[in-house]
């Protein structure tokens, strides 16, 4: 990939990435206010927002965060199956945005039910504990992805080595080559 088509994607998957970081952040700090508000507007409010946010916001960047991880690993020297810590992101990204789906259907239901009447203290209390547990959850995942991309750990797995192998043994062959053949003049 050239430098610059490799920089770009490089600032796309950042981006999203720390988007979709902050609005779950948000998402999390608006459920725990949605589950602790005693004001009945505030709290109706706070539901059909979570909505609006996980479908128009968290939804998408987390795609965007998916895909343009995948286009980064696969543009540069590590890879997408080079190494462990790569690896490591791609499950938990897909394991992330797979259970962002399955999360946003009870945000739906609780945003349904709150547009539609007055919740009470107790009124899907489940579903309103389960969307700050599940909020939180996803930050610390995020945050998990987020450091291996910065401390990088060790690890190469065995494609990875095999590919580093014959690389290093292109790469002789190519010397040896050029030693043994005179330049032309």
């Amino acid at each position: 990939m050239p430098p610059a088509l490799r920089k770009l994607a490089l600032t796309a998957h950042v981006a999203s990435s720390v988007g979709w970081l902050g609005s779950v952040a948000v998402f999390l700090v608006l459920a725990v206010v949605g589950l602790t508000g005693q004001d009945t507007q505030r709290v109706r409010g706070v539901y059909v927002a979570l909505e609006t946010t996980g479908w128009y916001a968290i939804v998408p960047l987390a795609f965007a965060s998916l895909l343009t991880g995948v286009l980064q690993s696969l543009g540069t020297t590590w890879g997408l199956l080079r190494h462990y810590w790569v690896l490591a992101k791609l499950a938990l990204t897909v394991v992330a945005t797979f259970l962002l789906l399955l999360h946003m259907q009870v945000a739906d239901r609780v945003a349904d039910m709150a547009a539609r009447t007055n919740l009470s203290s107790g009124d899907l209390n489940g579903m309103r504990v389960q969307l700050v547990a599940d909020a939180a959850a996803a930050v610390a995942v995020l945050l998990t992805a987020t450091a291996l991309s910065i401390y990088k750990p060790r690890g190469i797995t065995r494609y990875g080595w095999r590919m580093q192998h014959k690389q290093r043994a292109a790469r002789a062959g190519d010397a040896a080559t050029e030693r043994a053949v005179p330049a032309r003049t």
